[in-house]
């Protein structure tokens, strides 16, 4: 079927919720009851698959699906031979080294002809070669922490987001392997069709992206201070400023990046603002 592409997505966790988070936020709709393997949009021609995260690579390597989140961990230990199309910047984590927290730790080469106990064992392969370190490294599925503590292995490899399952198992970080977040494979087959569907979809994607790093900016101001404020706040082309109801002053409204925002805002109110309001922006079409 030309008109329609597949996205497969983690069935469970916090993947999952995010992935499915932004295609709502991407204006397509669809029902994902509890146990479904497969939905359809209503107002978009897609379908969704719910899948296991370590098959999901392999499904869009085969075409049976056209398009996968994943974490940038999963799609460079799985190998696969697809497209990596768009960083979605959430999800974030890292892949880090941990050891038990009583082992004094004075830099890689004390892993020299360990043992380290990992899910991912090409990139921490890799990591350890471009180290110059030869280390044992077992490959196990789950509760890898565990591993030190049994007398398996002497460190483990492991997704960390907050640090507090290594804490919790005794260990400590003491190497980041690598950062990770959502990324969007594709199918490097697809027909004119899907990638004509996949075109829109990235089009609303980069919308709510926009969005999300952008607020809307209104604030009043006496009218000398216009110039000086629009060299703080000048927009996506230029401030829309309106006279005020008083004489001398008007009311300016701009997009700001909420980073600039922080970075600005005591100079933006040494210039003259008053009233200030960010507001967030639901869409944001460049």
């Amino acid at each position: 079927m030309s008109d329609i592409i597949r996205i497969a997505i983690q069935k469970s966790g916090r993947l999952s919720e995010d992935s499915l988070r932004l295609l709502k936020e991407c204006g397509i709709r669809f029902d994902n009851g509890a146990g479904k393997l497969k939905t359809t949009a209503t107002n978009f021609p897609a379908e969704i698959l719910f899948l296991r995260d370590d098959d999901i690579p392999g499904y869009v390597e085969d075409g049976v699906a056209h398009l996968g989140i994943v974490g940038q961990n999963v799609s460079e230990e799985t190998d696969r031979d697809v497209d990596t199309i768009y960083n979605l910047g959430f999800s974030k984590c890292r892949l880090s080294i941990g050891i038990p927290r009583a082992t004094g730790y004075q830099g890689i080469q004390d892993l020299q002809d360990k043992k380290i106990a990992t899910s991912y064992p090409r990139i921490l392969s890799k990591y350890l070669k471009s180290n110059g370190v030869n280390a044992e490294i077992h490959e196990i599925s789950g509760s890898v922490e565990i591993a030190p503590g049994i007398g398996l292995a002497d460190a483990i490899c492991d997704i960390v987001s907050s640090g507090s399952t290594l804490l919790s198992n005794g260990l400590k970080e003491v190497e980041v392997v690598m950062r990770s977040e959502a990324v969007m494979i594709a199918y490097k087959q697809m027909t004119e069709g899907q990638r004509a569907i996949l075109n829109q979809l990235i089009f609303r994607i980069d919308s709510v992206q926009a969005a999300k790093n952008n607020k809307y900016i209104l604030l009043n101001c006496p009218t000398e201070s216009v110039d000086a404020i629009t060299k703080l706040i000048p927009g996506a082309k230029s401030p829309s400023v309106m006279p005020l109801a008083i004489e001398g002053w008007c009311s300016l409204h701009s997009v700001i990046s909420e980073s600039d925002f922080w970075e600005n805002i005591e100079k933006i109110k040494q210039a003259g603002a008053q009233g200030i309001l960010v507001i967030p922006i639901e869409r944001m079409v460049l």
